[in-house]
């Protein structure tokens, strides 16, 4: 027999691998039955494994023929025969193996398949719960199975890409202390240190910024990271993986140039016909995006922007907006060419949508040959309305919608909210496209709307632009870090900061945010302490590996895209996890479970 390179005892060939030049040999195949066509005199077997499929047949009278009859579709067996081309009117292009088919001399039944809970062979949808319980099974059908092997060659693509950019790869610790990257930390008991705990890595951010501190000019890592969130399409619940990233001796420019490259030849070489916008990236203040954009995560497929028009509502007859503006709120605008043609409804529509998003409504003006129409118009004189033209960059045939509020982060929030549903109802946003943007400048901290405390609002390990004068004399909500964003097609694809390096700024940026001195000693006492003896400037960024796949697969869900994911509850149903533990494990771990009481009635 004629042998390939993954030959061995159960195959010479792999399902994907014949082609007319093999036609003729005598081979041996091992695979899953895929789908079984019985003919009468003739059975037909597409045979299938991780490399393709290949149809395979035979005559009755053969001795195999009661075998291969009775096979159920995942039953696992081999196959030995002749590969003979197929005839003309047979021969399918759309297979890489439909040039040929093999005709059995020999069936070995390896394993018998069970009834299937869910059907492999057919592009059908399932429930969530069904998949995830079989999961061995989903991931035998072709899309989420090719979706696997997309993932493989994409972290397989960033490494290379990573270690020619003169990046080495070291692993961080699992088991870990606490830190405070802004969720829950799994905890991890410890048996020979009572009501101790360690914690999973929420990232490996300490490790990482002390691998500069010991020297490693350049570190990389594709990095398991765990986190006790709740899902969301574009976040699993549990874990996610993450291109960790740090460099000594570096500027916020220097991480870009490093950076860009890598992910924009990956894009490019999974883009799979999409265009790839080429680097260096826009760079948008995190002011500048909440204005335009509304998100600090713009898609930027989106045409259309947003402007600040209170100015022109102030003292204005619209008294609605007019009020909001005088007690220091907020008007947004949205400006939207080529809307002529749109009936009464298209607006009725939005408003009602405004209104079930918890907001009074979406106003709206419309410029036509004849004047300015709609709710908003009349109340404007022929000046404001000219002012609100030149602002939103509109003109004849055009409307601009409006969103108002008393707090600026909830009207560019609706604004961009609305934004996005206009584009959608319109049809606007770019197909086929991945459009990076780096946005920058982040608030240092942030203020709880409720409480009043002082908080940060990114990375805590950031440093300040200004670095100590700024947190000595600036107003807390004033100051900027070097912190930021990665965000394509309107995902955060990765975050990043220039870190701070220096025991005297970080006591005081976190003095600001209600630390103690023996407080940042204690919870972060092997990073600081790392500080005193001599530490590089350093940054770094974290890109997510899930979030790039998901948007080179085109998944609208992160699940598609992991090989075993935690449902919704973060409940592993293949494997039973969480599940109990038995009383005499926890006693060695000194524990005693407490459950909430159940309310009856």
């Amino acid at each position: 027999m004629e042998k390939s390179h993954l030959a061995s005892i159960y195959r010479t060939h792999t399902c994907g691998d014949l082609r007319e030049s093999h036609v003729g040999k005598q081979v041996r195949l091992s695979g899953w039955v895929h789908r079984k066509r019985d003919h009468g005199n003739l059975v037909f077997v597409d045979l299938r494994d991780h490399y393709g499929l290949t149809q395979c047949v035979l005559q009755n009278g053969s001795d195999a023929f009661k075998t291969v009859e009775g096979l159920k579709n995942e039953t696992v067996v081999t196959f030995d025969g002749d590969v003979v081309k197929r005839s003309g009117e047979t021969s399918n292009d759309k297979m890489p193996t439909g040039a040929i088919e093999l005709v059995i001399t020999k069936a070995t039944v390896q394993s018998v398949a069970e009834v299937l809970p869910l059907q492999v062979n057919a592009d059908v949808e399932f429930p969530e719960e069904t998949r995830l319980t079989y999961r061995f099974l989903d991931l035998r059908r072709e899309k989420i199975h090719q979706n696997i092997v997309l993932r493989s060659k994409i972290i397989s693509s960033i490494r290379n890409r990573m270690i020619e950019q003169g990046f080495l790869e070291y692993q961080t610790p699992i088991l870990t202390s606490s830190s405070p990257e802004g969720a829950r930390d799994f905890l991890v008991p410890s048996r020979i240190h009572p009501g101790k705990f360690y914690a999973l890595p929420q990232a490996p951010q300490q490790f990482k910024q002390l691998l500069m501190v010991a020297g490693f000019d350049r570190y990389f890592q594709i990095a398991p990271c765990f986190r006790d969130e709740d899902a969301r399409a574009d976040r699993s619940p549990g874990e996610f993986y993450q291109l960790d990233v740090e460099m000594s001796f570096v500027t916020q420019d220097d991480v870009f140039n490093a950076i860009e490259p890598v992910l924009t030849s990956v894009f490019k070489e999974f883009a799979n016909g999409k265009t790839v916008s080429d680097y260096p990236y826009p760079r948008i203040s995190f002011d500048d995006s909440m204005l335009k954009y509304g998100s600090d995560k713009p898609d930027l497929r989106n045409p259309l922007l947003i402007s600040d028009v209170s100015e022109v509502f102030k003292d204005s007859d619209f008294s609605v907006f007019a009020k909001v503006v005088a007690n220091g709120g907020y008007v947004r605008a949205i400006g939207v060419p080529n809307t002529e043609g749109q009936a009464r409804s298209f607006f009725d529509k939005l408003n009602s949508w405004a209104q079930e998003a918890g907001m009074p409504g979406l106003g709206y003006i419309n410029f036509a040959q004849d004047g300015a129409k709609g709710p908003i118009a009349k109340f404007l004189n022929a000046d404001k309305l000219q002012q609100l033209q030149e602002v939103c960059n509109v003109g004849i045939g055009s409307s601009i919608f409006f969103v108002c509020d008393l707090k600026a982060l909830k009207a560019a929030k609706n604004a961009g909210l609305a934004r996005t549903k206009i584009a959608q109802e319109l049809d606007l946003i770019a197909k086929d496209q991945f459009k990076f943007c780096w946005i920058v400048d982040f608030p240092m901290y942030e203020q709880d709307e409720d409480t009043g405390k002082i908080d940060f609002s990114h990375n805590p390990f950031s440093m300040p632009q200004g670095g100590l004068e700024a947190l000595n004399t600036m107003n807390p909500l004033d100051i900027k870090a070097f912190q930021y964003d990665i965000v394509c097609n309107g995902i955060e694809l990765c975050s990043g900061a220039i870190r701070n390096h220096l025991p005297e700024v970080m006591y005081r940026a976190f003095e600001i945010a209600g630390y103690t001195q023996a407080d940042v000693e204690e919870r972060f006492g092997g990073l600081l302490n790392a500080f005193k003896y001599g530490a590089p400037p350093h940054g770094g960024c974290a890109p997510g590996v899930d979030r790039i796949v998901m948007l080179l697969a085109d998944e609208p869900n992160i699940r598609e895209i992991i090989a075993f994911p935690l449902n919704q509850q973060g409940l592993d149903l293949l494997m039973q996890a969480p599940s109990l533990v038995e009383p005499e494990r926890l006693k060695e771990l000194h524990i005693r479970t407490q459950l909430p009481i159940k309310k009856v009635g």
